[in-house]
């Protein structure tokens, strides 16, 4: 290995390699002892350093003599430098780095570049593709708007499948083995598509494309072996029945917080499905045939506007939702000279005001249709008629429409996300039998505490706005089950008020800004999903969090000092 040192050191100043000349700028420092460490540790942890860049006798670990070797020459056996280990893993986690260095090449012996997430890198240096050993690369919580155009380059001979599952999942990984890629993780950038050739990867088993930008899923022709997908938290608006055709051998769907507004009925091609993820989307009906799913056990459809389910219904778990649906396969279709009847499915866009939808199924639609305000002849068509579902979602409103008090004695579901509103009236407040409230994608700051008299509230989502602080007022009602609160700015919460809401079941707190967890928040056992991925604190740690609900809060609970 020494003598592999020597050549390379002697090839990067003989002209036959690239010269790499001492950067003139002042470079952020790093101590002496951490570099010594790791030259006899063979790993380098920079996180948390504030580093704009990466200094560049770090890259030059393995080429440089150290400082301690320059002022002593009578090292003992166990100090000499040349006989030191190369850079085997290095972590550049929680910086300011907005690029990395052609440099990296210096570094040829690293197996693990672990990690680089929550950074500002918008692009990754073609010299990775020199990188052969490199089995693992986290690149988690950046700016990268496209992935590199040959994700195949870097390629190993060794299969490091064990490693990639044992560790998080919440970060970017490439784990290369000798047939091509198997796990690839894409998760919190902003892509906006994935490159084509992702898509002739016949290798490839997990896919996560969590939290980016896209509206559409990527085609899949040649990912014969594809069993898990993940694109959560995407704007994906549609389904293409195509693309499904193409991933036979899907296990796992993740599809929940998107815009997804119907489900097509080729979904019934996915015979080995068994976890199907469509929570917080935009559908409102259910194709019959996905009762027909012979392997699934999971079906996650909480957050949607489904019209032509019972809510109980929903409630009772997956299996009973899927005996329904297939009780309703045999229905008689309408005839080839038939009109289709009309129901929940019938827009505004069809019927100014969808009388039927008010009168049969209690619902007062006007969603997706980009208004600054609710007409008043929307609500003049209730007339004395009570209505339970309100769906005024994806306009443009800046409040409440203030008629939306006139429903207070019927109403029990409000849907207002994806509008402009940036504070809560007191009209709202005054719907004293709502169970569910949806204003996810607002631009509120605060909730009142008049929202208080919501005693009945049993689901709110709030995802998606600008709460920095978390509303107060949600402790005050008894009967949440449900806290959706993720991608806002909340730096802390109170885990003594948090455990008297002893109904709280899921509480979703992703891509905030607490800096800590609570121990005490390990005493909420009533929690069965605790989502709290993507915040800047150091503990739990994400391997911890990777483990579930159960393990993170039997983690938090250990740590109550005594």
């Amino acid at each position: 290995m020494a003598a592999a040192r020597r050549a390379r050191a002697g090839g990067g100043g003989g002209g036959s390699g690239p010269r790499f000349g001492r950067a003139a700028e002042p470079e952020p420092a790093v101590p002496q002892g951490l570099l010594r460490l790791a030259r006899r540790s063979g790993q380098l942890n920079l996180a948390g350093r504030g580093l704009t860049h990466v200094p560049e006798h770090v890259w030059r670990i393995n080429l440089d003599t150290p400082e301690e070797a320059q002022q002593n020459l009578s090292f003992g056996a166990a100090d000499r430098w040349w006989e030191q280990t190369d850079l085997t893993k290095l972590i550049l986690a929680s910086n300011k780095l907005q690029s990395l260095s052609e440099d990296v090449q210096l570094l040829p012996a690293l197996t693990v570049l672990d990690d680089v997430s929550n950074n500002q890198l918008t692009a990754i240096p073609s010299s990775f593709a020199l990188l052969v050993n490199v089995v693992r690369l986290s690149l988690a919580g950046n700016q990268l708007r496209e992935l590199p155009a040959d994700l195949s380059a870097m390629r190993n001979s060794h299969c490091w499948a064990d490693e990639f599952l044992s560790s998080p999942l919440s970060v970017y990984h490439w784990t290369l083995i000798s047939t091509g890629l198997r796990q690839l993780d894409c998760t919190k950038n902003y892509l906006e598509t994935v490159p084509p050739k992702l898509a002739s990867m016949a290798s490839l088993e997990q896919l996560y494309l969590r939290k980016n930008k896209l509206r559409s899923l990527p085609e899949f022709p040649s990912c014969k072996l594809l069993k898990e997908l993940h694109a959560g938290e995407n704007q994906i608006e549609m389904l293409n029945a195509e693309n499904l055709k193409q991933l036979s051998s899907l296990c796992v769907l993740e599809l929940r917080d998107n815009k997804i507004k119907a489900v097509p009925e080729e979904i019934t091609l996915l015979q080995k499905l068994e976890r199907l993820d469509l929570a917080n989307n935009d559908i409102s009906r259910l194709p019959y045939t996905l009762g027909n799913l012979p392997q699934l056990k999971f079906l996650a459809l909480e957050g949607n506007p489904l019209r032509t389910i019972r809510r109980d219904l929903l409630q009772k778990g997956t299996q009973e939702l899927l005996k329904y649906l297939r009780s309703k396969i045999q229905d008689e279709a309408p005839g080839p000279n038939e009109e289709p009847p009309v129901t929940a499915m019938t827009l505004p866009s069809q019927s100014k005001v969808n009388i039927h939808a008010i009168t049969t199924l209690k619902l007062l639609e006007y969603s997706d249709k980009q208004a600054a305000e609710i007409p008043e002849a929307v609500f003049d068509a209730v007339g004395s008629n009570p209505v339970a579902t309100v769906n005024f979602s994806k306009n443009q409103l800046r409040e409440i429409p203030p008629r939306l008090v006139e429903l207070k004695d019927s109403v029990c579901d409000v849907s207002l996300g994806f509008n402009k509103i940036s504070s809560i009236s007191s009209g709202l407040c005054l719907l004293q039998k709502l169970t569910h409230l949806d204003l996810r994608n607002n631009l509120l700051t605060a909730l009142p505490e008049e929202m208080e008299a919501l005693k009945r509230l049993h689901t709110i989502n709030l995802a998606f706005n600008r709460f920095k602080v978390f509303p107060s007022v949600l402790y005050q009602l008894p009967a949440l089950e449900t806290i959706l609160l993720s991608n806002n700015q909340v730096g802390s919460i109170d885990p003594v008020q948090l455990k008297g809401l002893d109904k709280l079941g899921t509480l979703d707190l992703q891509n905030n800004d607490l800096l800590q967890v609570p121990p005490e928040l390990g005493n909420c056992e009533s929690l069965r999903s605790l989502l709290l991925e993507g915040n800047p604190f150091r503990t739990p740690r994400a391997a911890v969090l990777a483990k579930g609900t159960a393990a993170v809060l039997e983690y938090l609970r250990s740590r109550i000092p005594s």
